[in-house]
Parts: structure tokens; sequence; C-alpha cells
């Protein structure tokens, strides 16, 4: 017996071992039954821990159990492959606990509608801020630098943005990512899915992040299309995009709880840094609701700021004492002339319980009625029919 376990973990020190010296180790802990039970008891804990940077595709099994116990860095070139209906538990151990696919790497997370992937905290009792969360990096323009440099993830420091705008970053689908959000300082936070310089060759669709520390979904640039996204229980923004993001986003629910900040809080730039390239993140948002605490409340549900343009359709807004309150100048942050120029545009807009439907603290001037047309005429996304069965509230 003993020699067939030697044997055993000679197989898969071959196995897993890296293929080039400045490529740190692939790490995976087995602390599985087979391989520690020589003792005859069940263990605790009865999963493979994986951590570290894989320089080889990672496909993981769905009769085993794992456990991401640190970083998780897929490398250029790989594929992390998740099967349907696994949930995947991280370490309750902060920011440092997190999956990260770099630029050139791919995730494969197709789950169904009866069987999602779920990404969460190991905690008897989670929390938000239990781990880290799902970080995607793609070769997609961003605005923060030119042709072809790149830009450095907050979490991870690795490298985004470049000048293909049909990069492809894998496929998500149903899949939820619980109790992200953990921070590693006061600028350097996890969401529960980060999209950095992520391209439209990249399918995204039916995604949930649930209960995090910070924003539910952030795009730093890039130009994914995202569809079919719910955001509930965000303790800080539901819905971010900044460094001139330029995709859609269809279809889009946002709850919030008792910790909460805006719904959306748009950037069209990012302001700690520059925006070099010129030009202003500018989705296209259509089917929206936003569900917030009461007006009584306050809060505003869409914050755009920093020169952001966007065109947004059918959005329901509810329980907000503000519903778009638009930030700028005539300098660098043009918010006001996007709506003078027609590239930041409401079209049909349904507000209750909403004490202002517009504030504008831009340098330019323009009624309500220019920014919002439609007003009354919006039934927003059917949450109920597309969000059943696969997310939680």
């Amino acid at each position: 017996m003993k020699n067939y376990l030697i044997l055993g973990l000679a197989i898969i020190t071959v196995l897993f071992s890296c293929t080039t010296d400045d490529t740190s180790d692939i790490v995976i802990n087995d602390n599985s039954t087979v391989n520690n039970n020589s003792g005859g008891e069940t263990p605790s804990d009865d999963c493979i821990f994986l951590s570290g940077t894989y320089v080889e595709d990672l496909t993981l099994d769905a009769n085993s159990c794992y456990k991401v116990n640190g970083s998780l860095i897929m490398a250029s070139g790989t594929t992390l492959t998740i099967p349907a209906g696994m949930t995947l538990e991280a370490l309750a151990a902060g920011a440092n606990v997190y999956i990260a696919i770099s630029q050139g790497a791919q995730i494969i997370a197709n789950g169904t509608a009866d069987s999602p992937i779920v990404m969460t905290s190991d905690a008897a009792a989670p929390s938000a801020g239990d781990w880290g969360g799902l970080i995607l990096l793609g070769k997609a323009p961003i605005n923060s630098v030119t042709g072809t440099s790149t830009s450095t993830s907050e979490i991870a420091s690795l490298p985004f943005g470049g000048t293909d705008a049909t990069d492809n970053s894998g496929s998500l689908r149903y899949v939820r990512v619980e109790y992200s959000g953990g921070a590693a300082d006061g600028q350097s936070e996890n969401n529960g899915f980060s999209f950095y310089g992520v391209g439209s060759g990249t399918s995204v669709e039916y995604i949930q992040a649930f209960e995090g520390k910070d924003d539910g979904i952030e795009f730093f640039g890039g130009t994914v299309n995202a569809s079919y996204v719910s955001v509930v229980n965000a303790q800080d923004d539901s819905i971010d995009w900044t460094e001139g993001y330029t995709g859609t986003i269809t279809n889009a629910y946002v709850k919030h709880g008792a910790d909460h900040d805006k719904g959306i809080e748009a950037d069209g730039f990012n302001t700690d840094f520059s925006n070099a390239a010129g030009y202003f993140s500018k989705p296209t948002v259509t089917n929206l609701t936003i569900i917030g605490l009461g007006s009584a409340t306050g809060n505003e549900a869409i914050r755009l700021r920093a020169g952001t343009q966007g065109i947004f359709n059918n959005v329901l807004i509810q329980g907000f004492e503000e519903g778009f309150d638009l930030d700028g100048d005539a300098g660098d942050s043009p918010t006001g002339a996007g709506v003078i120029s027609g590239d930041l545009s409401v079209t049909d807009v349904t507000f209750t319980d909403v004490t202002l439907n517009m504030k504008n603290d831009t340098a330019e001037i323009f009624t309500e009625a220019e920014f919002i047309s439609g007003n009354g005429n919006a039934t927003g996304t059917d949450y109920a029919t597309w969000g059943a069965s696969w997310t939680v509230e």
C-alpha cells in the first residue's frame, strides 16, 4: 500500500510540474481521503486545494471537490474549465484568495439554469468580503494607455488592455459569485466579477454577484458584451465602468441590501490615471431594473461622471432620492457635453418612488427632456423569467 502511495505522489509531481523556470509552480495541495487517510479516519475537509500560477490547462472534475486557498492565476495560453453544477469554494481569508484569468488565457465555465456554477466562501457563516472574486484580463482597448501599452490590475498586478477589440477570454454562462470583495487596502479592492480590458469575443451571460463587499461587476475598459446580469446586495456600486468601456449590458437587474452605494457608478476614464487615448466610456445599456430601499433613505440610482457617455434604453428605477446624477466639468470630464451631443441619453424610463429624476452637476445647461425621453414608458428587465431558479436573493 505504501508503494502505491509513493508512486501516486510521483505521478502527481510529474503531471503538475512547471515547464519554465521563471513561472511560479502549479500548487495543488491534495487533502483528499485517497492520499491522506492512512489513519483510517475521515478528514474534515475532503477537497483538493488550488492556488498558484498554472502554465497548463486545468480541467476540474465534476466528481471532485476543490477549494481555492490562495491566488489561482491562469497564465497566457491556458484554459480553466469548470463543469456545470460545480460549487467551487474559496478559503474565507480575504483579498488574496481569488481566481484570475490572465491575458491570453481563457475560462470555460458554462453552467445551466438547473445546474449553475457557484463560486463561494467556505465559511460556515459566510459574509461579504470573505474572499476576492473572479478576475478576467484581456487585450481589448482601454483609454488609460495608448497603442499596445498595457495597464496593471488593482488585484494581482496583472497586465490588461491592448488593441484587440474582439479578444476572447472564454465563456461565462450561469455563474454566480458569492461573498466576494475582500479588500487588500483602501485603493485595491476585489469585485464579484472584474473585467479588465476584456474583448467582445468573450461570452458573458447569466451571471450573478451576490453579497459582495465592493462592486458587484466592474468593467475596466474593454468591449465585452454582458447579458442577463444580476447584482444583489453589493455593498459598494452594483455595476461600475471606467477606462473607456464600450460594450453592451443587456437585461440587468440590481437590488440593494442594507449596505450599498450606487446602482451604477460610471466613469468615462480612470481619474486616478489619465485619459491617454482621448475617448470616453460609452456602453449601451438596455432593459435595466434598479431596486433601492425607498426615496426616504437617500442615495442615487445611477451616477454618471468623468465624461462618461452611454445610451440607456428601457430603464426602471424604484426607491431612490435621485434617479440620475450627472457630474462633470468643461475640461477633462465633459459629462454634460455628452448630453448636448446625444452621446449620453435615456430613452424610455419609469421612476417609482424617486424624488428627483435628474440632477445636473455638470458645466452644461440642459433640461430633463433633453436627457430623458419617454418618461413612464419603461418596464425594465423581465427578471422573474430569466433569473428564475439559478439566482439567489
